[in-house]
């Protein structure tokens, strides 16, 4: 990144003052903004001190400061950060800007620099010995397809050669750059390709009695012509850019179904595809397939084995005389039976006619004793209570061994 700085003190006036044109001009400029935002006048107040000195010079950041109201290093930070903005003193009859990006570099920019040194200085914003021209390398200056380039103040001059070159520079040195030709300095007009045009060369009005329009071709599926112009005929430049969408379904003469019609199959589409949310609603474990089907899967006869749900019954209470009734009452009656029993006695046999889903009651029943048998309550009466609550043993004490 390069640093840019203000000119010695040497080269710098004592003092900036704009033109009587010119401070019309700056006066006009600042009534255009509201109160307040005159600051924003600083660009071109800059440029129009440059344009008059030919340089920005430290009186005339000073001036600008001054008449909008701004901290000078505010305007300072503002001419030192915009290339466009020249610090030092340059060339009075031409200041050269060379573009050096790469499609003038491709193209030659490296012979325009060194013709630049050779005729003008080696070290660029180095003015000659009388002060009429210097030069520098800029960045692109926006003709690429013109490459290359130079700027002159505010006139570009492309499609260069070393030679021609060094032709302007010494007319712009005789004071003779107002008659130099701008912009291409080789035979084409504009940016157009070089050796002419390759597409469009003729146009309407330039073949005399020639018809240059055609019939345009037929459609598709015998659809009628669409489009701009359809069904006359035009020329061939005017829809080279267009693409032939000639079928029977972009036709835009053939008509849709009504939109009545349109409504009324919209209608019957829903009334299929609509689903009551409320149906099934009752049924167990509804929306637990969140709404899919799947196959047989046996719970329905489960459900109904468990808790008796026949036809026209769906209430979810067990069967009366259901497995799963028979099984909750024999756990229930065990477990009374196993509260009301007296420690110390024998375990209660099994009935014979308990069902427990074909499971062995006897051998619940151990398990039945043998978590009650457990460490807190072995060999302690006190430890159930009438109610079935089990306590914790309480260690016995001296007082308890004498009674």
């Amino acid at each position: 990144m390069s640093v840019r700085r203000l000119a010695e003190e040497a080269a710098q006036p004592q003092t900036f003052a704009f033109s009587s044109d010119n401070e019309a001009w700056v006066e006009t400029l600042i009534r255009r903004y509201p109160e307040g935002r005159q600051q924003s006048a600083v660009i071109p107040m800059l440029m129009r001190a440059q344009d008059q000195d030919g340089w920005v010079t430290k009186a005339a950041i000073e001036h600008v400061a001054d008449r909008l109201s701004m901290p000078m290093i505010r305007v300072l930070e503002v001419a030192t950060f915009y290339t466009q903005f020249q610090l030092k003193p340059v060339g009075t009859r031409a200041h050269v800007q060379v573009c050096g990006t790469t499609p003038c570099m491709l193209r030659g920019s490296d012979d325009l620099k060194r013709v630049c040194r050779e005729k003008i200085h080696p070290e660029p914003l180095h003015p000659n010995a009388s002060g009429t021209l210097s030069w520098e390398e800029v960045e692109c200056l926006g003709a690429c397809v013109n490459a290359p380039m130079v700027m002159i103040f505010k006139d570009t001059y492309e499609d260069l050669t070393g030679e021609r070159l060094a032709e302007i520079i010494d007319e712009f040195e005789a004071g003779r750059g107002e008659s130099v030709r701008k912009g291409p300095q080789i035979d084409r007009h504009l940016s157009v390709p070089v050796g002419g045009l390759t597409t469009l060369t003729s146009f309407r009005d330039e073949d005399e009695g020639a018809s240059v329009s055609a019939q345009r071709p037929s459609a598709a599926n015998d659809a009628p012509p669409q489009g701009p112009g359809a069904g006359y005929a035009v020329s061939d430049e005017s829809q080279a850019a267009r693409a032939d969408t000639h079928a029977a379904e972009t036709d835009s003469s053939m008509k849709g179904p009504s939109p009545e019609a349109a409504a009324a199959a919209d209608n019957r589409a829903d009334d299929v595809a609509s689903i009551d949310p409320s149906k099934g609603a009752q049924n167990p474990g509804t929306g637990r397939e969140a709404g899919t089907r799947q196959g047989p899967t046996g719970q329905v006869e489960r459900d109904a084995a468990e808790f008796g749900e026949t036809a026209g019954n769906s209430d979810g209470e067990p069967r009366a005389d259901g497995p799963l009734k028979a099984k909750g009452a024999a756990a229930e009656d065990r477990l009374v039976q196993d509260f009301k029993r007296v420690p110390g006695d024998a375990p209660r046999a099994s009935s014979a006619t308990e069902d427990l889903g074909n499971k062995d009651a006897s051998a619940s029943g151990v398990f039945e004793e043998q978590r009650r048998n457990t460490s807190d309550t072995q060999g302690n009466p006190a430890a159930v209570s009438p109610s079935g609550a089990e306590n914790r043993s309480q260690p016995k004490t001296d007082r308890d061994t004498k009674d």
